[in-house]
């Protein structure tokens, strides 16, 4: 029978042996594909969806005083002339515009009604949002080929203690309806000029930057 110092060695390369397996299973983030610069080709994105506090202008033809601007409220409604509460949020502007047409339809015959939106903040599902170690944590509103780097130009960079290259970006598959992450390496991107690290956004993406320990 081996003695208590074998035994003792012996569990500890036990140990030591199960610490390494643990090891060599932990799964990597995924990597996401880099993105040019300046996108070789502009394409339009996802139809824009209205979105509190966005700005419309509401155009009835031939009725002037039907017109208006108006601001969509946090509850997600506008109100304008003959048409009170009307939701807005989650509509795209012909879904606005012909919900508009219906109202109207009541007061006046054959109404003509087109939306404009002046001022963009969109839904949160059409938004990129910069959290953690930056100059200025924000909100942004997706932009048709918006890559990391237009968003970190944005929010002014990485602030002095940002562990930029653990950062990460969450996004959510509406395939699965499951949310996916990705590792980034932003520290590469800004301050070593490495065009690999920058990729392509999506609208509802959100970047998490946590700060250096050290």
């Amino acid at each position: 029978m081996p003695g208590p110092f074998v035994r003792s060695c012996l569990l500890a390369g036990i140990a030591a042996t199960a610490l390494t397996g643990c090891a060599t299973t932990t799964t990597p983030a995924a990597q996401l594909p880099a993105a040019s610069y300046v996108a070789s080709k502009e394409q339009p994105g996802e139809e824009y969806v209205i979105g509190p506090l966005d700005q419309l202008n509401i155009f009835v033809w031939r009725n002037p005083e039907l017109t208006a601007k108006v601001q969509v409220r946090p509850d997600g409604r506008i109100t304008t002339p003959l048409v009170n509460d009307m939701p807005a949020v989650g509509k795209t502007p012909a879904m606005l515009a012909d919900d508009m047409t219906k109202a109207l339809s009541e007061y006046i015959s054959k109404p003509i009604v087109s939306v404009i939106v002046e001022n963009f903040s969109g839904t949160f599902s059409q938004q990129v949002r910069i959290v953690g170690a930056t100059e200025k944590p924000a909100s942004l509103p997706y932009r048709a080929n918006m890559t990391l780097l237009d968003a970190m130009i944005a929010v002014g960079g990485l602030s002095q203690y940002a562990a930029g290259n653990k950062a990460k970006l969450v996004r959510y598959d509406r395939a699965t309806g499951k949310q996916k992450e990705y590792a980034l390496k932003i520290a590469d991107l800004l301050k070593r000029g490495n065009s690999s690290a920058n990729v392509r956004l999506e609208p509802g993406d959100v970047i998490i930057i946590p700060e250096s320990m050290f």
